[in-house]
């Protein structure tokens, strides 16, 4: 037998250990691979029980980040899953709370003998404004800040976050401005990346809108790769015409940029 060249087996079993021990169940599974599959990012997922129409909205130095987190169903609600995001779960959740479940039924099920469910951070609405949380608790030191808050017909979450502030300032945002879903979702990703966001940068962003009668979305912005992802998306969102948008002054032009003199993203003071 060949001896293991480690001088001290014990030392190498503690730094493997420590490097290996969050990874394996990742391995052995069906999941996504971290590299592909690790989104931090803020997020706010909304309903209007009144008209049926929901969305969600997202921002994130993870790239084409609205392709993969917010999901919305017309009449149904709308679901985010994010940090670990898994997006095989984002037509599941929809399907669980069409068919009459809960949203807190709905984590539940979901998270339910998921080996990464540490790392997962999930926030879902009904049509009816019943929302669910589910933070990631197993995140690294680096994806701090995280955490949510939900109210009347919405629910926000964020992780990698320049502070809590971020995820008050969503809430705050989608409460305090007058119009539309569309125009409310929008005003609160602005007010998130405005309070400071993602705090390793601004890369991509999107948001999608759900309208009974309409198929698929009714309204769907994107932008996947950018220096300042959430004002150009906001920027498009002001160009754009559409019946989605309501009388929020900040969808108009000409546009004006809602923060000139934020400070760049830093993490925030352990």
């Amino acid at each position: 037998m060949k001896r293991n060249p480690i001088r001290s087996p014990a030392a190498a079993l503690l730094s493997l250990g420590a490097i290996l021990g969050a990874w394996t169940a990742v391995w052995a599974s069906d999941e996504p691979r971290p590299q592909y599959g690790v989104s931090a990012t803020f997020s706010i997922a909304a309903a209007d029980p009144d008209s049926g129409i929901c969305g969600a909205a997202v921002a994130s130095k993870y790239p084409d980040v609205g392709k993969v987190v917010p999901y919305a169903r017309a009449g149904v609600g709308a679901f985010c899953t994010q940090h670990w995001h898994h997006p095989a779960w984002g037509q599941r959740a929809l399907d669980m709370l069409q068919g009459g479940k809960a949203p807190e039924e709905v984590l539940a099920e979901l998270l339910q003998g998921d080996p990464q469910r540490g790392f997962r951070q999930l926030g879902i609405i009904d049509i009816k404004g019943r929302a669910a949380n589910r933070n990631c608790h197993d995140a690294r030191p680096d994806g701090r800040w995280w955490g949510a808050m939900s109210g009347r017909y919405y629910t926000c979450q964020g992780n990698t976050l320049t502070g809590p502030e971020v995820i008050i300032d969503m809430a705050k945002a989608y409460e305090q401005t007058k119009g539309s879903l569309a125009d409310r979702l929008m005003a609160a990703l602005v007010a998130g990346d405005c309070a400071g966001g993602d705090h390793r940068g601004r890369l991509a962003a999107g948001m999608c809108v759900a309208k009974p009668g309409v198929e698929g979305y009714w309204l769907e912005l994107q932008v996947d790769k950018s220096d300042d992802a959430v004002i150009e998306l906001a920027r498009k969102y002001a160009e754009l015409k559409h019946p989605a948008k309501g009388e929020w002054p900040g969808g108009k032009t000409p546009f004006v940029h809602p923060c000139p003199k934020r400070p760049a993203p830093k993490p925030p003071s352990p």
